[in-house]
């Protein structure tokens, strides 16, 4: 049997509001990032989980052989094989795309920073509200 089961531990997703504040920004990037990474931690252990599953079953179907039972027994016990062999090539497609992803989310915020961090100090720091955007372009 696996020792996987759901579970509600997992990152919150990034609300989707019209804040675009660049502390905001950089919130939703790094709970983004935070719950890729959780996301292929988890996709990982499924994809290990899957492989051993199908490596057991394959096992059994040449036990079920070796014992000389039905041959549909052998059968059936062959398709649990493949198909979670199967389902475990796709598994692992969806662990590269959600560390890709992760990976991404960790760029952007990087790059975010980079480029925004120095003005949001300046506008953080003066008393003054700053003009909505599009003021000065009348």
């Amino acid at each position: 049997m696996s020792d996987l089961a759901p579970t509600s531990s997992g990152g919150a997703a990034a609300k989707t509001d019209g804040d675009n504040r660049y502390k905001a920004v950089q919130h939703k990037l790094k709970t983004l990032g935070t719950a890729m990474d959780m996301a292929s931690n988890e996709l990982e252990a499924l994809l290990r989980s899957m492989r051993m599953n199908a490596q057991r079953s394959e096992g059994l179907a040449v036990d079920i052989a070796n014992a000389e039972l039905d041959r549909k027994f052998i059968e059936m016990t062959n398709q649990v094989s493949v198909a979670l062999g199967g389902a475990a090539i796709e598994v692992r497609k969806l662990h590269e795309t959600a560390q890709e992803v992760s990976g991404l989310a960790h760029d952007t915020r990087r790059t975010h920073a980079r480029l925004y961090e120095g003005l949001d100090e300046i506008r953080s720091s003066r008393k003054e509200r700053t003009p909505k955007p599009g003021f000065f372009a009348h």
